[in-house]
């Protein structure tokens, strides 16, 4: 799984004009899905951003959770984190899982993050979105769990 984390002030997801899910301050998650990701990816991904500390504390430094600042989760389904660009100027998207796999996986992964007692507002998958994001500092962090 790849998964972009970006800290927000504030985030929504529309779908037709319509606003299907939105947070106050939290991440924004863009989450990949491929081939050969598993339950263990997910659980993986699930804890460590569960446990990410991109938030300042009192002295201005990156050092709280986000259960810590009471942060919220917007997650939107992304399978163009997998695009192979290295030929030509036509983005390959054959790394990104089948929508049935990576669907289950998603859905996994939100339901995760739910049971650790978190706020998870999403899009719906394979939809076309739009998403608003106020990114904060801006922090944005890569997340694969074929990396750790």
């Amino acid at each position: 799984m790849r998964i972009i984390i970006q800290k927000a002030l504030a985030s929504s997801v529309t779908i037709d004009g319509e606003t299907v899910g939105q947070i106050d301050k939290g991440f924004v998650l863009l989450v990949g899905v491929t081939h050969d990701d598993t339950e263990a990816d997910v659980q993986y991904c699930a804890n460590k951003i569960s446990k990410m500390r991109l938030f300042e504390d009192e002295e201005g430094k990156i050092n709280l959770s986000l259960e810590q600042v009471g942060g919220e989760l917007l997650s939107i389904s992304q399978f163009t984190l997998f695009a192979n660009t290295s030929k030509g100027n036509r983005p390959s998207f054959i790394e990104a899982a089948k929508p049935e796999h990576a669907e289950r996986l998603y859905h996994l992964f939100n339901e995760q993050l739910r049971n650790q007692g978190f706020k998870v507002a999403t899009g719906e998958f394979g939809a076309m979105m739009q998403v608003h994001i106020v990114n904060d500092g801006p922090v944005t962090i890569l997340l694969d769990s074929k990396n750790k």
